[in-house]
């Protein structure tokens, strides 16, 4: 088959992070459905564990991990024990991530930087991490998990955009330093997505009527829906395999419209 339309992971290693539950499960399953082999990592040993229950629940043999992204050293050696008990890392996704809605005037500069530390900081140690590898190796797909937020503001979020809109910029900026290394790094932007942490938002109100915030977001999304968090699932297999080998420094947005269009007239 062309590299042109392999899609194929196949012998692939795959380092997923913060993929327990969620957009990053979602993503990890597609990974080994379409032949990767599966590594992941969280915080804490109680969602390792969920998570691994999950994974052998669906037939899927994946190798999970405790790490906190956010340390350096905690990085390198879960790494290592990878490469050694694994294989070198072929694909990472820097899943994991955090978002505190707190008006801006109200957060202090410790919340405001533990985000930062979560959404940016993380990333980039986990890349720094697996790029000597990959270029050793002679390729590598890292895929950054930005948001709408890397392009656009909103009330109480000024933190989390911050660390988005510097994702996107970390993710062209390691396109455009490894690029020559056989190295794509792109990043995908999720629209709002229908998972167990927004379901409150989708809940009907005690008088019948839909909660107001899910009436802004399917009147924001020309779609007129949430999404699902298995839509993400095609573009992350394609920017994972050889399909997408020409494609590098790109954020791809899967957000149902969101950001092409202005809203709907009052």
């Amino acid at each position: 088959m062309s590299d042109y339309l392999n899609f194929s992971l196949e012998g692939k290693v795959a380092l997923v992070t913060g993929a327990s539950y969620g957009i990053g499960y979602a993503i990890a399953s597609a990974y080994a459905k379409s032949g990767a082999k599966i590594v992941f990592c969280d915080i804490k040993q109680e969602f390792v564990d969920k998570g691994l229950a999950s994974y052998k629940a669906d037939g899927i043999d994946a190798k999970g991990y405790v790490c906190d992204v956010t340390n350096e050293e905690m990085v390198q050696d879960m790494v290592k024990k990878i490469e050694a008990e694994v294989g070198v890392i072929d694909i990472l996704v820097n899943n994991a991530g955090i978002i505190k809605r707190i008006p801006m005037c109200d957060m202090t500069a410790d919340e405001f930087r533990q985000v930062i530390d979560v959404d940016l900081n993380a990333p980039f140690i986990v890349a720094k991490a697996v790029i000597p590898s990959m270029v050793k190796k002679g390729h590598g797909k890292i895929i950054n998990i930005c948001s709408m937020m890397s392009e656009l503001g909103r009330e109480t979020v000024s933190a989390y955009a911050a660390a988005k809109g510097g994702l996107k910029m970390l993710t062209r900026n390691i396109c455009s330093e490894y690029g020559a290394d056989n190295i794509q790094c792109n990043g995908i932007g999720p629209g709002y997505i229908a998972t167990p942490q927004t379901a409150p938002l989708r809940e009907k109100q005690a008088d019948g009527s839909r909660h107001p915030f899910d009436q802004f977001i399917c009147g924001r999304t020309p779609a007129g829906r949430w999404l699902q968090a298995e839509e993400l699932t095609g573009p992350a297999v394609f920017l994972a395999s050889d399909a997408s080998n020409a494609v590098n420094g790109h954020i791809l947005y899967v957000d149902g419209g969101i950001l092409a269009y202005i809203g709907k007239q009052p």
